[in-house]
């Protein structure tokens, strides 16, 4: 009976120690061990769904650094800094305009000679003159100077023209305005001295022929009126000189007391207005 008993429980003892040799036995009887390393094993691998590429978007161009100056290329209200550079040429070149494509000289020069012509040569002072002179010419240009803020100018600030146009437009009534009062003579002689071809209407001159030959103009009208203010006191003068001879006071200079004669007469018969009248008068 002992031997088969040992079988019995040899047989029993294998069976006990395949089991726990297993891994699920093995779990299975020891419940407390730690599942961690098992967990970190098998653990569960995710998939992510397939996505087509998608093209990156395009880079956003550079905003324009600031202060940047912009250019008119088309019929929009120009830029504040293109108005400050038009103006600050136009006001470089003020004086010329002035002097040449005004009634400034000739208004200036007739009243220069009217005050030789009284004998006072520092009275009125040039500054006196140069300002009423200015005035003057103000008004005689004053309706021209309308037509060309009204045809240029105020178009171009609005964006309605162009510069190009806009400087034709506005232009022209300043070139009717210098034709008017230009003689055919100097037109001609200007013409001659640059080897050009005679125009064939008034359009086809440049304005290169017409501001020298408008000068030359106003510069021979301004000494015509000149002479026929000079001949009232020369003919005092002339009278003061043979009375003085004839009453035998050769060492008194004769401009000394004809000086007041000349202004009596210049005052009664109101000159100043008369020679600014004259002026006015001889550009409508």
């Amino acid at each position: 009976m002992k031997h088969p008993i040992r079988l019995a429980l040899a047989t029993v003892g294998v069976g006990v120690a395949l089991l726990l040799g297993t891994p699920g036995v093995a779990a299975a009887a020891h419940p407390k061990a730690p599942a961690s390393t098992a967990a970190i094993a098998f653990s569960p691998m995710t998939f992510s769904p397939i996505t087509a590429p998608v093209a990156p978007a395009p880079p956003a161009p550079p905003a324009a650094p600031q202060g940047t100056v912009s250019v008119n290329l088309g019929n929009s209200k120009p830029s504040q800094s293109i108005v400050i550079l038009i103006a600050l040429t136009v006001l470089s070149v003020a004086p010329a305009l002035l002097l040449l494509c005004t009634s400034f000289t000739k208004v200036f020069v007739v009243l220069s000679i009217t005050r030789n012509a009284i004998g006072l040569s520092t009275v009125p002072p040039n500054q006196v003159l140069a300002g009423l002179a200015l005035f003057i010419s103000l008004f005689i240009m004053g309706p021209v100077m309308s037509q060309m803020n009204h045809d240029g100018v105020q178009p171009y600030l609005k964006g309605e023209k162009t510069q190009t146009v806009a400087f034709n437009d506005g232009v022209k009534p300043l070139r009717e305005f210098m034709l008017n009062h230009t003689r055919k003579d100097e037109l001609a002689l200007f013409t001659k001295v640059a080897n050009r071809p005679m125009p064939q209407n008034r359009d086809a001159v440049p304005l290169s022929t017409i501001i020298p030959a408008f000068a030359l103009s106003e510069l021979r009208a301004a000494f015509i009126i000149g002479f026929v203010i000079y001949v009232p006191f020369l003919v005092i003068d002339m009278i003061v000189s043979a009375s003085l001879m004839s009453l035998g006071m050769m060492m008194l200079p004769p401009v000394t007391v004809s000086l007041p004669f000349k202004m009596l007469l210049f005052v009664l018969v109101n000159g100043w207005g008369l020679v600014v009248t004259a002026l006015v008068a001889s550009y409508h």
